[in-house]
Protein backbone atom coordinates (compact mmCIF):
# COMPACT_ATOMS: atom_id res chain seq x y z
CA UNK A 1 0.00 0.00 0.00
CA UNK A 2 1.37 3.58 -1.11
CA UNK A 3 1.37 5.95 1.84
CA UNK A 4 0.89 9.84 0.65
CA UNK A 5 2.90 12.91 2.17
CA UNK A 6 0.39 15.53 3.70
CA UNK A 7 0.63 17.75 0.50
CA UNK A 8 -0.59 14.61 -1.53
CA UNK A 9 -3.62 13.69 0.48
CA UNK A 10 -4.89 17.24 0.88
CA UNK A 11 -4.15 17.24 -3.42
CA UNK A 12 -5.83 14.06 -3.13
CA UNK A 13 -8.79 15.43 -1.23
CA UNK A 14 -9.26 18.83 -3.14
CA UNK A 15 -9.37 16.84 -6.21
CA UNK A 16 -12.03 14.17 -5.05
CA UNK A 17 -14.04 16.98 -3.70
CA UNK A 18 -14.02 18.62 -7.04
CA UNK A 19 -15.14 15.23 -8.89
CA UNK A 20 -17.80 15.24 -6.31
CA UNK A 21 -18.89 19.14 -6.97
CA UNK A 22 -18.85 18.23 -10.83
CA UNK A 23 -20.98 15.23 -10.79
CA UNK A 24 -23.63 16.92 -8.67
CA UNK A 25 -23.68 19.49 -11.09
CA UNK A 26 -23.51 17.30 -14.11
CA UNK A 27 -26.72 14.74 -12.23
CA UNK A 28 -28.68 18.03 -11.60
CA UNK A 29 -28.49 19.62 -15.68
CA UNK A 30 -28.84 15.67 -16.97
CA UNK A 31 -32.32 15.69 -14.66
CA UNK A 32 -32.83 19.27 -15.80
CA UNK A 33 -32.87 17.83 -19.65
CA UNK A 34 -34.87 14.53 -18.71
CA UNK A 35 -37.44 16.40 -16.60
CA UNK A 36 -38.72 19.45 -18.66
CA UNK A 37 -39.35 17.82 -21.76
CA UNK A 38 -41.07 15.26 -20.34
CA UNK A 39 -43.12 18.73 -18.23
CA UNK A 40 -43.48 20.01 -21.95
CA UNK A 41 -45.20 16.86 -23.50
CA UNK A 42 -47.22 16.14 -20.34
CA UNK A 43 -48.27 19.88 -20.53
CA UNK A 44 -48.76 20.33 -24.31
CA UNK A 45 -51.10 16.95 -23.94
CA UNK A 46 -53.42 18.08 -21.47
CA UNK A 47 -53.52 21.82 -21.06
CA UNK A 48 -52.14 23.35 -24.73
CA UNK A 49 -53.39 26.93 -23.25
CA UNK A 50 -51.64 27.15 -20.78
CA UNK A 51 -47.77 26.72 -21.02
CA UNK A 52 -47.58 26.38 -16.80
CA UNK A 53 -43.90 23.88 -17.56
CA UNK A 54 -41.92 27.25 -18.31
CA UNK A 55 -41.97 28.39 -14.65
CA UNK A 56 -40.76 25.09 -13.42
CA UNK A 57 -38.41 25.64 -17.03
CA UNK A 58 -37.45 29.22 -15.36
CA UNK A 59 -37.06 28.20 -12.01
CA UNK A 60 -34.60 25.69 -12.39
CA UNK A 61 -32.70 27.11 -15.28
CA UNK A 62 -31.89 29.54 -13.22
CA UNK A 63 -30.64 27.32 -9.92
CA UNK A 64 -29.05 25.35 -12.65
CA UNK A 65 -27.31 28.44 -13.96
CA UNK A 66 -25.78 29.71 -10.26
CA UNK A 67 -24.96 25.76 -9.58
CA UNK A 68 -22.72 26.30 -12.38
CA UNK A 69 -21.38 29.73 -11.54
CA UNK A 70 -20.49 27.89 -8.55
CA UNK A 71 -18.90 25.20 -9.83
CA UNK A 72 -17.28 26.69 -12.91
CA UNK A 73 -16.97 30.24 -12.65
CA UNK A 74 -16.26 33.04 -9.76
CA UNK A 75 -16.69 30.86 -6.62
CA UNK A 76 -14.39 28.53 -6.50
CA UNK A 77 -11.34 30.82 -8.17
CA UNK A 78 -12.41 33.68 -6.20
CA UNK A 79 -12.55 31.86 -3.10
CA UNK A 80 -9.07 30.13 -2.91
CA UNK A 81 -7.24 33.39 -3.80
CA UNK A 82 -9.15 35.02 -1.32
CA UNK A 83 -7.91 32.38 1.16
CA UNK A 84 -4.40 32.44 -0.68
CA UNK A 85 -4.24 36.38 0.52
CA UNK A 86 -5.67 36.14 3.93
CA UNK A 87 -3.24 33.54 4.74
CA UNK A 88 -0.24 35.56 3.20
CA UNK A 89 -1.36 38.40 5.38
CA UNK A 90 -1.01 36.17 8.66
CA UNK A 91 2.17 34.87 7.79
CA UNK A 92 3.25 38.51 7.19
CA UNK A 93 1.49 39.72 10.48
CA UNK A 94 3.58 36.80 12.21
CA UNK A 95 7.09 37.36 10.98
CA UNK A 96 6.17 41.02 12.17
CA UNK A 97 5.83 39.66 15.96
Amino acid sequence: MEILSNKETGAYEKASKRVKELKEFYGNLASYCLVIPFLAVLNLMTSPGYFWFLWPMLGWGIGIAFHAVNVFGFGKSWEEKKIKELMDQERGKSKTL
